[in-house]
């Protein structure tokens, strides 16, 4: 089957041509989406929301997806891509969850986010608290390695000396 998105927007960030691998926020740099016209209508209530989910297309994904795969700072150990949060997967789709600053006519000023300036935006859907937040979640294969606290400062986007 085929089928195909619409871009609704473009995500806007300082990174031009080198990225963090999980959002970063400083507080210094800017972040924001550009919806397109015909879409800036759906923000309303929008900042009533604390957070919210973005799905966006990684059009700066060249590599050919490989079923499995081994996570930059996870010592070596391979894992399927469906078990990754890897950014090369069989459709480049990213996931991020951000904090809502402001909204202001088509544009939505977030905390950091971990893509490229120019990236297409897809859809924006309101994180919802007890909905959303799932206590029970666990860390999977990802307890098993060695460094669990250096890597729990990277999982959270946490500035550190390596």
């Amino acid at each position: 089957m085929n089928f195909t998105l619409k871009q609704i927007g473009t995500i806007h960030t300082p990174y031009k041509n080198s990225a963090p691998y999980q959002p970063v926020d400083t507080g210094e740099d800017v972040f924001f989406l550009e919806l397109f016209d015909g879409y800036s209508e759906g923000l309303q209530d929008l900042s009533m929301f604390s957070y919210m989910y973005l799905l966006y297309y990684a059009h700066r994904v060249t590599q050919k997806a490989d079923m499995v795969v081994s996570p930059p700072w996870a010592g070596g150990k391979e894992v399927g891509v469906f078990a990754s949060r890897s950014p090369v997967r069989p459709n480049p789709i990213g996931l991020s969850v951000v904090q809502v600053k402001s909204v202001a006519e088509n544009r939505v000023y977030s905390s950091g986010l971990d893509v490229f300036d120019g990236t297409p935006l897809l859809d924006i859907k309101p994180y919802i608290k007890d909905l959303d937040d799932k206590p029970e979640a666990n860390y999977g294969w990802l307890s098993d390695l060695d460094d669990m606290e250096h890597l729990t400062l990277h999982i959270r986007g946490i500035p550190h000396e390596h």
